[in-house]
């Protein structure tokens, strides 16, 4: 009886271990996955702040928190099980449908910059800025991250695609749970952190009030600076997926030119070759995606947007 017992405890501990190294090996792979799509978790954490500049204090964190809970969702119960069906039964699909999220973000991207250029962006701003309705404020951000998010979730896949179905389900799961916390996590921060700058301002300290003040001061600058980052990440992270896209389809000059000069920067800067190396290659990423967004762009202008016009005019 006693033997039978020890016997079944030496089990348990296996069993123990075993459960205990498969989840470290899901944590090791998720964190790996995560770090593929970490070009595209910046683009979110860059463009989430827009949505709520300008809104009252109080309605900040609230829509945040809805916009967080739209992003999870996207995530869990519509982007994860559609690739997880496609990488299972149609895994070839899987480039094609990422080349077409890239696309679309380098179009988010180009259009940004046309409306900087153009002037239209100040007359947009202030016509959607004067009466924030927060249902289309999150609708909107929701709908953004969904792209983002099944961007995230393809890269993420990618990574872990020669896993088994049930590894693969839940590193992604753990992957979309903490990239959405992570994301929402340091927005809430940016967009309340002008609050927390007047309320250090008030104390009666000069150093910490002087610091209050320094926040406050410093929050424009920030939500300007990440305008231009979000702006920059969209047309690197689309232009490098469809700069790799292409390559995997069988189509090798872009990739390869840009693998050229990655390896010739990297050769003739010697310790500084990875860093060097690298921002060449994100440097063509982002013209390549310049390039494509633009031309999306034209064809939009052209299209639907003369079209939307000509309605709006009748």
């Amino acid at each position: 009886m006693a033997g039978g017992l020890v016997a079944l405890l030496d089990d348990v501990a296996v069993l123990a271990r075993a459960a205990a190294a498969s989840i470290d090996d899901i944590g090791a792979a998720a964190g790996r996955a995560s770090m593929k799509a970490a070009g595209v978790v910046v683009d979110d954490t860059a463009v989430t702040p827009q949505y709520v500049h300008g809104l009252n204090a109080e309605r900040e964190l609230p829509i945040i928190r809805k916009i967080a809970f739209g992003s999870l969702r996207n995530k869990l119960l519509i982007i994860l099980p559609a690739i997880l069906l496609l990488s299972q039964f149609l895994p070839w699909l899987l480039t094609p449908i990422l080349m077409i999220g890239g696309a679309y973000l380098c179009y988010e991207g180009a259009e940004k910059i046309w409306h900087r250029i153009s002037g239209h962006a100040e007359a947009h701003a202030t016509v959607e800025d004067a009466l924030p309705d927060e249902k289309t404020i999150v609708s909107g951000a929701v709908r953004t991250d969904f792209i983002l998010s099944a961007e995230i979730m393809v890269i993420s896949l990618n990574e872990v695609a020669s896993e088994a179905f049930l590894s693969r389900a839940a590193i992604l799961v753990v992957v979309a749970i903490g990239i959405t916390v992570l994301v929402y996590g340091v927005v809430g921060l940016i967009v309340k952190m002008d609050d927390v700058g007047l309320a250090l301002s008030q104390r009666s300290g000069k150093g910490i009030a002087r610091f209050g003040r320094g926040l406050v001061k410093a929050m424009p600058r920030l939500l300007s600076a990440l305008t231009v980052i979000g702006t920059v990440a969209m047309l690197w992270v689309g232009g490098h997926i469809i700069l790799l896209g292409t390559d995997e389809l069988g189509f090798h000059p872009l990739y390869e030119f840009v693998h050229h000069l990655e390896e010739a920067a990297h050769d003739a800067t010697g310790a500084l070759g990875g860093v060097v190396g690298w921002i060449v290659n994100t440097l063509g990423s982002a013209i390549l995606g310049l390039a494509v967004g633009a031309l999306v762009v034209l064809v939009m202008n052209l299209t639907f947007h003369r079209k939307k016009k000509t309605a709006e005019a009748h």
